[in-house]
């Protein structure tokens, strides 16, 4: 994470881990940051690619669009494409990807961008295309540190996002209603797909868990969290 290097990229086993190819490579400062898998079909992924460097003075987090940004592959990652249709096209920083499994043409993207061009991103269109949703700040927050956008994998509208709060949508992303944790700094979620009423959440006070989607949650004070 300190500085430029050929190891960055998005690679492939196909023996369970004991042997690795590269098939995605940017360049020796871009990344990968996040990579999904449609659930109908394993041959379909997305990859976000991000210019990304902690150094003990700064945080460098993005660079050019033609380089980072969304890739997407059809044949099991072995070649990729990047995907720029609705996109941030000048700068480009951390993104976060979840694909809908009740229809996986429908993917969201929280896209770290300069103004008013970042934000909550959807795509109808299997990650063809995108549109960006919803530029509010409250969901920006130190993009570098949260930027996580997850799904309720029974309704392709209802989409949550982890920042210094806890934030649910059930139009799609274009409004929002502040959710309580038991603490701040949130940083993602699991929904139970078989019954999205029980959510996994973490933040930095520990995990927690709701079984009624979302409205209560357990306590933190039953684990040794540092």
């Amino acid at each position: 994470p300190f500085g430029p290097n050929d190891e960055r990229g998005i690679f492939k086993t196909i023996d369970g881990g004991k042997t690795w190819k590269k098939t995605l490579f940017v360049n020796n400062e871009t990344g990968g940051r996040d990579i999904e898998v449609d659930p109908e079909n394993p041959d379909i992924l997305y990859a976000a690619m991000y210019r990304g460097f902690r150094k003990g003075w700064d945080i460098i987090s993005g660079g050019p669009a033609s380089e980072g940004g969304i890739y997407k592959s059809t044949d099991g990652g072995e070649t990729w494409k990047k995907i720029s249709a609705g996109l941030p096209g000048k700068l480009i920083g951390k993104i976060d990807i979840d694909i809908a499994r009740s229809n996986p043409k429908v993917l969201y993207a929280m896209v770290e961008a300069p103004g008013q061009e970042g934000g909550l991103f959807r795509s109808n269109d299997a990650g063809e295309s995108w549109t960006l949703v919803n530029a509010s700040q409250r969901l920006r927050a130190r993009p570098f540190y949260f930027h996580y956008v997850t799904v309720n994998p029974k309704n392709e509208n209802e989409v949550w996002v982890n920042e210094l709060g806890l934030h649910k949508s059930t139009d799609g992303g274009k409004t929002f209603t502040p959710m309580d944790t038991p603490h701040g700094d949130n940083h993602g979620m699991w929904f139970n797909p078989d019954n999205p009423n029980v959510i996994l959440q973490v933040n930095d006070g520990g995990a927690n868990v709701s079984l009624n989607g979302g409205n209560s949650w357990s306590s933190i004070l039953n684990q040794p969290t540092a």
